[in-house]
């Protein structure tokens, strides 16, 4: 697999880490490292850029399914 361009990668602060995971899945992009503790998550984008998700404020409490997903490929 290609290292995408090579910059790092880039971040977002979201409302629900949770969420903006679910909604993420259901269009089916992968979760590479899920949320399990309320505050992080990775995904790629179809370009191969890694991008964190963050959550705004206070981690989320840990919550299913999410918080039992493995991670997935590299972030």
């Amino acid at each position: 697999m290609a290292a995408g361009r090579a910059f790092g990668h880039l971040a977002y602060e979201v409302d629900d880490v949770y969420e903006t995971c679910r909604r993420l899945m259901e269009h089916g992009v992968t979760i590479n490292r899920p949320p399990r503790d309320g505050r992080m998550a990775f995904v790629r984008s179809p370009d191969n850029i890694s991008i964190e998700l963050l959550q705004k404020g206070a981690a989320q409490p840990p919550a299913e399914p999410l918080l039992s997903m493995p991670n997935t490929g590299v972030w």
